[in-house]
């Protein structure tokens, strides 16, 4: 995506942003072909939705035509939010997809961060909702607003602010993380290897240091070697105008951030070598973040975080363009100081002991789930043992022509058997009972009457 000048204007920051050209000469001519360049990161947790809003939102000509006649303050104290009424139904319709999705986005952030801390109160899920929600209009998470252009120009512009600031304190703790790891590795060695080791790390530090003359960034002497090394052109034909249209690679008329550090490749490459043991690319990032910071704080004079030709130009007239201080690298003076230090050390050890205390209640969570496995499997075992017993039972029986047992080893009741039982009992019954009839009377007897 290629973000306009206006809206370079409308972050006041876009660190990491580019823009297109466009032909602001009259009517008819047509705008120049967009060059599609791949955007740097503003380094915002919104980044991808902030983009996707601006490139919505300059698809609708009325809106585009207000953002290219906008100055500073109207974008920033929120007019420009106002126009958002009078763009089309399908921009409107995009935007709030965009919204909807933004949401569901940031949903899904504060349940894995909940998730994460096992802590499930209502207070703690108010609370990160509002810090999350605060480039949108968290009351209406359906449409997108003029409230939630406000907001998100507003957030941007302050977030942005503070990026820099924020990038060097992140850099200060890696350099104290650095330093509290080199001391940690030498006290684990013995003296010979010890002393041995320092002397290896003292020789690359001072190896680090004997690089040429570094030129003060927006110098007179820094251009001309950017023009001659860089352009290919010579330096004795150096020309400010020339210069600035040269480096503003995207013909918006200004110099954005991403546009002035590249112009400091070369000083940096004095420096910093990626095959070097002794350089480290973290800290050329680092100076580059200063060499940028220092030509806008001479420069920029209107603090919107981008350089005109016309402020450009006027830098060019000052006494510190060709006669500036000496540029003090890095390795100078150490950016943090021995009690910045022992402060990161006892965070890092008070870390390091709720680490421990957390890893020993799981171990012991471990363990309680281990005996009850373990319990489960001998009651399994004693429960299959009881199921083989009973078959095994059952088998020997139907073998012995037992008739099978119960649970308490009481005989079940069979019908068929006793069926078989009572005819046995009748048969000698019937066989007996002639010998107990009276006899017949004798034949022939003589009748009386």
């Amino acid at each position: 995506m290629n973000l306009k000048p206006g809206w370079l204007l409308l972050l006041s920051v876009a660190a990491g942003v580019w823009s297109v050209p466009i032909d602001r000469n009259v009517g008819n001519q047509e705008v120049k072909e967009e060059v599609q360049e791949e955007n740097g990161d503003t380094g915002l947790y919104y980044d991808r939705y902030l983009r996707e809003v601006i490139e919505v939102l300059e698809t609708d000509p009325h809106f585009r035509e207000k953002l290219q006649t906008a100055n500073t303050e109207d974008i920033k104290n929120g007019r420009l939010s106002k126009e958002l009424d009078l763009v089309g139904h399908h921009v409107r319709t995009r935007l709030d997809e965009l919204k909807r999705q933004e949401v569901s986005r940031l949903r899904m952030l504060l349940k894995a961060k909940l998730d994460s801390t096992n802590i499930q109160t209502l207070q703690m899920d108010h609370a990160s909702l509002l810090k999350q929600f605060e480039h949108l209009d968290p009351h209406n998470q359906n449409t997108f607003e003029a409230k939630d252009l406000e907001l998100l120009i507003s957030t941007a512009t302050k977030d942005l602010e503070n990026y820099d600031a924020e990038r060097h304190e992140e850099f200060k703790r890696y350099e104290m993380l650095k330093e509290h790891e080199r001391r940690e590795y030498l006290k684990g060695l013995d003296q010979e290897k010890r002393e041995r080791e320092e002397k290896r790390m003292q020789e690359l530090k001072e190896k680090h240091r004997q690089h040429p003359k570094v030129n003060a960034p927006g110098s007179v002497a820094q251009l001309r070697e950017v023009w001659e090394e860089t352009d290919g052109l010579d330096p004795q034909e150096f020309n400010p105008k020339t210069f600035f249209k040269l480096h503003d690679t995207n013909e918006d008329d200004v110099l954005d951030e991403q546009e002035l550090e590249a112009l400091f490749t070369k000083e940096l490459e004095k420096v910093y070598d990626p095959k070097n043991e002794e350089d480290d690319m973290m800290e050329m990032e680092e100076e580059r973040l200063r060499m940028r910071e220092h030509v806008m704080k001479n420069v920029d004079t209107n603090k919107d975080r981008l350089v005109s030709l016309e402020e450009f130009l006027k830098s060019t007239e000052k006494k510190e363009f060709n006669n500036p201080k000496e540029w003090e690298t890095l390795d100078t003076k150490p950016v943090y100081s021995e009690e910045e230090l022992q402060r990161f050390e006892a965070e890092l050890r008070d870390k390091e002991e709720e680490l421990k205390r957390k890893a020993e209640n799981l171990r012991q969570e471990q363990e309680l789930l281990k005996e009850r496995g373990k319990a489960l499997e001998a009651q399994r075992r004693e429960y299959q043992q009881a199921v083989l017993e009973m078959s095994q039972r059952k088998e020997q029986q139907a073998a012995d022509g037992q008739p099978p047992a119960g649970p308490n080893e009481v005989l079940k009741f069979q019908p068929e058997a006793q069926k078989v039982e009572t005819k046995e009992a009748k048969a000698p019954a019937e066989a007996e009972a002639p010998n107990n009839l009276p006899a017949e009377p004798p034949q022939n007897l003589p009748i009386h009457t």
